[in-house]
Parts: structure tokens; sequence; C-alpha cells
């Protein structure tokens, strides 16, 4: 490390790869420089950022192996010498009641005790709320919109259904440790009163507390009643109020550039791999005016050359320079028709295999911008591409920033969460890619 390098303050890990570009996208509104890495890097050269968010795919698989990568990537974290530390998790706070939330939580709070830090990492709070997509807490129950969470179709979530809206009940079934409440009425009263809850709480015995949140400026009041918290949990709008207090220590100066990506010249693609209402409504949307193919898991299954298929139709779009969308989005029923024939988990693992596969001969092909549908999709294409590292650009849409890779040959990614983005969401990513993305 040079002498003019400058380390990391805030260091992040999100449990999969859509997640931690909206952990960035937040943090880079707030004007912190910002580089996502794909994985735990192998090496601890320093990387120059002001925040580290290190991308794994650990929502969906066993417990024991959730933790170990977290630790992974916590070990690596500390050793950039960042200050603080996030846990980025979805804002409808997808877990079963087998984890990974709970547990991957009770694991960093118990390496960075053993630090020495056990007066502010013993305790953390859970703040999933994302009010600018309709994501709030209040009660400690989560609604999307105007719903509770197990009613507004996440019940039906393939991997995760989320059955029940009392995020308290939810944690504690992931926990040994006792699971408490920031409730509204100490976040109405500002830092201060969140700060005495946080007391209360402590002297209570409880070690992660959820917290109300029904506005931005909620989630500012606790960002900064969180300063001095080792460890913070959540999703992404919780971490809207972190720079300021980094800004106010003189840790973190004011700077305009925090967006800048490289150009990218190339063609364009969408791929789409979710299964969620946002994502059909997508999907629907440009079928009615653009290029498409549908992926059919079961062709895939019996070994038809699904691939082959999707790439020879792209390659006709992409002769003409038209962007064309691959998907193997579906509707709850044919999601669930799938995996009655195939399981769950083989139903998804084969469609982000073949998505992965369909992206790497894309790339093959000249395309060098991504529009990427879906988390564990996400996470599959970038991994088949070979992305190690991604710089953060400007917001396409709540939670859904342009992002860049580093190197001599960069690519334009768009990663979202299938939850997330307007109904226009590919045309409006691919307008930002080709002229905003420089």
């Amino acid at each position: 490390m040079t002498a003019t390098t400058k380390r990391a303050l805030l260091g992040c890990i999100a449990d999969d790869f859509t997640g931690a570009t909206d952990l960035a996208n937040m943090l880079v509104r707030g004007g912190m420089r910002t580089v996502q890495t794909i994985g735990v890097p192998a090496s601890n050269e320093t990387i120059e950022a002001d925040a580290l968010v290190v991308a794994l795919k650990s929502r969906n698989i066993p417990a024991a192996d959730a933790v170990a990568q977290s630790l992974a990537a916590l070990d690596w974290l500390r050793a950039q010498g960042c200050r603080q530390f996030f846990f980025k998790y979805c804002s409808t706070f997808d877990s079963t009641d087998a984890g990974n939330i709970g547990q991957v939580t009770d694991a960093l709070l118990d390496a960075l005790s053993a630090d020495g830090n056990a007066g502010t990492s013993a305790f953390t709070i859970a703040c999933p709320a994302f009010p600018e997509n309709g994501r709030t807490i209040f009660r400690g129950h989560l609604f999307v919109g105007d719903v509770l969470l197990n009613e507004s179709g996440m019940e039906n979530h393939p991997l995760t259904p989320m059955r029940d809206a009392n995020l308290v009940r939810v944690l504690q079934r992931q926990t040994q440790a006792k699971v408490g409440l920031v409730r509204y009425d100490a976040v109405a009263k500002g830092v201060s009163g969140v700060r005495a809850a946080f007391d209360a709480l402590r002297t209570d015995g409880v070690r992660m507390a959820i917290a109300d949140a029904v506005s931005d400026a909620d989630l500012h009041v606790l960002g900064e009643a969180c300063a001095d918290l080792t460890l913070i949990t959540g999703g992404s709008g919780v971490a809207l109020g972190l720079p300021a207090n980094f800004r106010r220590a003189g840790l973190l100066a004011e700077q305009a550039d925090a967006a800048q990506l490289p150009r990218v010249e190339g063609l364009s693609v969408v791929l789409a791999g979710s299964a969620s209402k946002a994502t059909n409504a997508q999907v629907a949307a440009w079928r009615a005016t653009r290029p498409a193919f549908r992926i059919d898991p079961l062709a895939a299954a019996r070994g038809e050359p699904v691939v082959e298929q999707a790439l020879a139709f792209a390659q006709t779009c992409l002769e003409r320079a038209e962007p064309v969308l691959i998907y193997a989005t579906a509707t709850p029923d044919e999601v669930k028709a799938v995996q009655r024939e195939l399981g769950v988990n083989e139903a998804g693992h084969l469609v982000e295999s073949t998505l992965a596969s369909i992206a790497r001969g894309l790339h093959g092909r000249g395309v060098r911008k991504f529009v990427v549908a879906g988390g564990e999709t996400s996470g599959a294409v970038v991994q088949a591409l070979d992305v190690r590292t991604l710089r953060i650009g400007a917001q396409i849409d709540p939670g859904v920033p342009a992002t860049a890779t580093t190197g001599a040959a960069p690519l334009a990614l768009a990663l979202k969460s299938g939850n997330f983005g307007t109904t226009d969401f590919f045309d409006k990513a691919l307008r930002h890619l080709n002229g905003a993305a420089q």
C-alpha cells in the first residue's frame, strides 16, 4: 500500500449479488466511492475506495456454509482496514426458519466481539426497510406497499416463501439470542430516542433488534444512531445515514465524482431469471414491442439444445444491433409445475446455469452491456463472465445502479433484484448503459 492509498471506511457483506449493488448504490448516493467484489478476493491487496461491498451468493445455501463465507468476507474486510461493518440482506427479509440471517448475524457479532469490541459489537439492529421501494416496518411488521409481507406475493417465493410479516418472530426462529424491537415511538424521538432504546434493549439482554422505519427520515435517524455500532444489519435503506457519520467524524470528504464510470462500447442484452411480480411485468412490457426468447427449463432438463437455440435467436437480433431479451421468467403456477417435476433446487440451478452459459456465448459474440433481472441469476451471470470487481455508478431505479467492471476492457452491467424496477426498467436500463455509463 502506498502512502496515498485510501483505506476503506465501511466494509459490507451482501448475501446476494443484486443486493450488493443495491447497497453500493445507496453508498454512492451518499458520496462514498464504492467498489463491489464478486466473492471474497483471493488477495489482500488494498483496494482504494471509501466503501467495499463483498457480494456473496449465500442467501439460500445451508446456514453453516453461509456463516463460513460471511466470516471469510469479514476477515478480508478487516484486512482492508474497514472501521465499521454492514451485513446486507433483502428488503423483504428473504429467509426461511432455517436461516440464514440470524445465524450469520450471530457469527459476525461473535467474531467482532472477540476482537475486543464487545461494548459495541455485541448488539446490532436488523432493519430491511426501504420506503423508496415500498418496504416499511411498523411495530416490527414488514409491509410491502400497503399490504403485509405475507400478503404481498412473497408468500409464493419459490425458495424463501415469507408467510409471517412479524420480523421479530421470523428472526427469533433463526437464533438462540434474544431478539427485540426498536419501536417507532423511539425512532420518532430522533437519534437520542433510538440510542436510549438501544441501551434499554442491551440491559434487557437483547442482542439483535428489529428497527421500525416508515420513511427515509427514519432511516437517517437510525443510521446516525448506529454510528458507534461495529456491525449493522439490514437492507440497503438503513445505509442512507452512514456516509454522513463518516463525514461528521472528518473521515470522508465531499466529492462529486463518486458515481463516475468508464464509457463502454458494444452490443446489449437483457437476461431475466426472476419469477417475481415486478420482473413478470417487465418481461411482458418488453415482449409487447421487442424480440424475446423464452428458456424452457423442462426442455433444458431433457437435454434439448436450449443454449444454442437462444444464441441463434439472439444472433439475428445482434446483427441488426437490436437488443434482445432472453428470459426464464414465469408465473408462480408455472414455477411450481417445474419444481414438482425437477425439484426446487434443481429447477433453480438449471435456470441459472442455462442463463450463465448463454451470457458467456453472448459475450463471445460482442455483447458488452448486460441487464440482468434476479439475484440468483445475476450471481450466475457475473461468475460466468469472470467478473471480479465492479465500480458502482449512478442510480437507474431505486436500488439498482449502473455498474462497470474494472480493468482494460470493461463491461457495463445493471444487476436488478427481481422485485425492483419500474415496468419499463429494461428499456430504461439499456438507455442508461448506452448513454449515461460514462
